[in-house]
């Protein structure tokens, strides 16, 4: 194998993912946007190549889905971009990062690389167990886990943006919005959980816990900061309108059939 884990597999995989998410010194959202994006399907190209002798069905399967992931965020958040109904969303979204500026935007390019590579963990600690013949019991059940979240995330965005392009003014509540305020994050969640499961038969260190715990929760918590951002925004876009107000009460917010209405009041997340 070409890159050996843990050394130098991740200082390897940190630049990797330093040199994408240097993405976001052209603009400071594609930290966390399309450095992202990028970051994960990188890793999820470079190190299958570096592991390919040893490469499976299951662990291929693994970083296909993680390639798969990465491009279609990606590919959503540009299209999204192009979109007319973003433009002001794009706009608030650079205002509130004007204030990012020198040793705080090289904190937060060092912190977003280091959690990419934590979130990729499951992958990496699979492709060297299963080299060195390691027995991945948990890679199907936890793919099949994975493979539905993605599936989730990428019809909701469908959804909501085939609906915003023939109602630009309005609050989506059709599809998957039905049921879930939420359904793309509640996708991603339940996507990178699917991913921390795949890796649980490869987990052999204290390391390989503690890499792959820190990426599925930093991932769960920013998501569920997300959803509570983005309660705020929906109340302060469309808190006058009745109907809407009727879907917040009626639709759970996040998480399909358990009543929870509002995070605004949620103390632990990030973002």
């Amino acid at each position: 194998m070409l890159l050996a884990y843990p050394w130098p597999a991740l200082p390897a995989a940190l630049v990797l993912t330093l040199l994408v998410s240097a993405l976001g010194f052209i603009r400071t959202d594609y930290f966390v946007s399309l450095g992202y994006g990028f970051s994960i399907a990188l890793l999820a190209v470079a190190f299958p190549l570096a592991y390919q002798p040893q490469l499976d069905l299951f662990t291929l399967a693994q970083s296909g889905l993680l390639l798969a992931y990465g491009l279609r965020l990606s590919s959503h958040l540009i299209a999204r971009e192009r979109q007319p109904s973003f433009a002001r969303e794009l706009e608030a979204s650079k205002e509130r990062s004007r204030h990012i500026k020198g040793g705080l935007k090289l904190v937060i390019w060092v912190s977003v690389a280091a959690l990419y590579v934590a979130m990729y963990a499951p992958a990496l600690i699979s492709l060297s167990a299963r080299a060195d013949g390691a027995d991945l019991s948990s890679l199907p059940w936890g793919l099949s886990v994975a493979a539905l979240g993605l599936a989730l995330e990428a019809l909701a965005d469908w959804q909501k943006t085939q609906f915003k392009k023939a109602y630009p003014q309005r609050f989506c509540d059709t599809g998957l919005f039905s049921m879930v305020r939420c359904p793309n994050y509640f996708g991603e969640m339940v996507f990178w959980l699917g991913i921390f499961v795949s890796g649980l038969s490869a987990y052999a260190s204290l390391l390989d816990w503690a890499l792959a715990l820190a990426g599925l929760i930093c991932i769960q918590l920013i998501m569920l900061g997300s959803a509570r951002r983005l309660e705020f925004k929906q109340a302060e876009r469309y808190g006058d309108d009745a109907e809407f107000r009727g879907y917040e009460r009626r639709v759970p917010i996040l998480l399909p059939l358990v009543p929870l209405y509002s995070l605004k009041n949620l103390k632990v997340y990030l973002g």
